[in-house]
């Protein structure tokens, strides 16, 4: 038998299609990924740069970084009250006021960066405290039922919900009791938003009819603002103009870990995927390259993609695009509608990564 022919190495694979890609989440994955996502897992309270032209951002930097104290030295503190009762001295008095801190501020200003910062200066293990958007929140009680989401959360220390927004009645009265019975088993709260929370869901649904519950929200948190511009444009040149399909397809192909979609195709995917699972159709995705972007049809869809805008930003994964600029994604009415801070913080995001994007043309 004579020696075995050597093979010929394997041609280069090309980009994957994120519109191939629709895979399954399950529940446990769900929670193990409430952590602070790779955008933001080595930020601290240190290296956040207040503007000094806003003292509310290092305001912001104070209290949250004694709010952390507070946290870490809670369940300490619950212990020696349960040791103190044995030995018949006196107890400590519980903490009154809210248990929730809620970063309220435009886009771009450093409130993702606060929180995360917040989770990691909390001392607890990893699996005592929990980080994810609001969408997730919500997926994960999809995924788990109410009632094991409040007996996997019940026994954590801290909870950070980012982007807190309510879109619909039922999330009013989900968020209200979830967060309730969690306060009551002595959960810390942390959240960001664009909307102070007494003005959740207004211009999206008849909030006054659940005043109730947006009101009992409104009461697990003390508010704290933080002013300033969006530093993804702060004295950075416009974002780079769209580039041509040919251009694109071309980086697709050299770019390892690249994705190559028509932008029309991928949104009809998204519409069969549930944006829990967004994240993980960007597993091994180093680059997202999409032709033919242009304006989005309706508001189901602009929701969709605003969800996916987020996952590709926390995993800090550039974009290549041909067709029209990002700032043209949404309509004007879509812009003064209630959604309008979702599709801006979308802009705001997509914009970045456009930039980032910008050295895989060069």
């Amino acid at each position: 038998m004579g020696p075995i022919a050597e093979q010929p190495p394997a041609e280069p694979a090309g980009p994957v299609a994120l519109t191939s890609r629709t895979p399954h989440v399950p529940a446990e994955r769900l929670v193990a990924e409430m952590v602070p996502p790779p955008r933001f897992a080595t930020v601290s309270f240190d290296n956040y740069i207040p503007d000094p032209k806003q003292p509310s951002q290092a305001t912001a930097v104070k209290e949250l970084a004694a709010f952390a104290g507070s946290v870490s030295g809670g369940r300490e503190a619950a212990e020696g009250r349960r040791r103190s009762w044995f030995r018949r001295e006196s107890r400590p008095a519980a903490p009154r006021g809210p248990r929730g801190m809620y970063l309220d501020g435009g886009y771009g200003v450093g409130k993702t960066h606060l929180l995360a910062s917040l989770w990691h200066a909390t001392a607890a293990p990893a699996e005592r405290k929990a980080f994810g958007t609001f969408v997730e929140l919500t997926n994960l009680v999809g995924a788990l039922g109410f009632q094991q989401t409040v007996q996997t959360l019940s026994g954590h220390r801290l909870l950070c919900i980012d982007e807190f927004e309510l879109d619909d009645p039922g999330d009013t009265v989900l968020v209200s009791t979830l967060l309730g019975k969690l306060v009551d088993a002595g959960v810390a709260l942390a959240a960001t938003s664009n909307t102070l929370p007494g003005k959740l869901g207004e211009g999206r649904f008849a909030a006054a009819d659940f005043l109730r519950e947006i009101q009992g929200l409104s009461a697990h948190f003390r508010t704290l603002r933080i002013d300033g511009e969006d530093y993804r444009h702060r004295g950075l040149p416009e974002a780079p103009a769209p580039y041509p399909d040919e251009t694109v397809t071309r980086v697709a192909h050299r770019t390892p870990g690249a994705s190559l979609d028509a932008f029309p195709a991928l949104l009809e995917h998204l519409s069969r995927v549930h944006p829990s699972r967004y994240g993980a159709m960007c597993d091994g995705i180093h680059a997202v390259c999409l032709t033919g972007v242009g304006p989005v049809p309706d508001q189901s869809t602009a929701l969709r993609l605003v969800v996916l805008a987020d996952r590709l930003y926390d995993r800090e994964v550039p974009v290549l695009a041909s067709g029209v600029p990002f700032d043209r994604l949404f309509s004007e009415e879509m812009l003064q509608g209630g959604y309008r801070k979702k599709y801006f913080r979308a802009i705001s995001r997509l914009t970045a990564l456009a930039r980032d994007g910008k050295r895989l043309a060069e």
